[in-house]
């Protein structure tokens, strides 16, 4: 697959991740609006996921950001992990809500990178406010060579 266009290149990377992320699957997410240094997941929380306070517990609302994350750190198909994330809780979200979390880079050079991830539900109320620095390590996502056998 030759793939110049780095939008192009985005959408691969992420249809190659997708097939084995089965944490982010199990959970309902879906990821949309894949492009360089960026991306946007979302999910609807059900009851299972609520805690003792009847609110989306914490911990789901950090995969379905830390899903963003990944998917927007990978857009340039250079395989990359989380290096050190946090998250800042801003209000509770309900059963029933649909959440958006949409990510964006702000910085990236060498092998690190630094993401910007904010969840809001689908009227915009803001939950959550989260960071991750990332850190490529070896490997790429889809094989970007010609037809033509050139090298990778």
């Amino acid at each position: 697959m030759n793939i110049s266009d780095p939008n192009v290149l985005a959408r691969a990377c992420a249809d190659a991740m997708w097939p084995d992320d089965k944490a982010a699957q199990a959970i309902g997410v879906t990821v949309s609006d894949v492009a360089p240094g960026r991306a946007t997941t979302t999910f609807t929380v059900t009851e299972a996921m609520v805690n003792g306070h009847d609110i989306c517990h914490g911990g789901y609302i950090f995969m379905l950001a830390d899903t963003a994350f990944a998917y927007s750190c990978n857009t340039y198909n250079q395989r990359t992990v989380a290096q050190h994330c946090s998250i800042d809780f801003m209000a509770p979200a309900h059963s029933g809500e649909t959440l958006i979390a949409r990510a964006e880079e702000r910085s990236r050079g060498g092998r690190s990178g630094i993401y910007d991830i904010s969840v809001t539900t689908s009227d915009g109320r803001k939950i959550a406010e989260f960071r991750g620095l990332s850190r490529t390590i070896k490997g790429t996502l889809v094989n970007t060579a010609s037809d033509e056998g050139a090298p990778q």
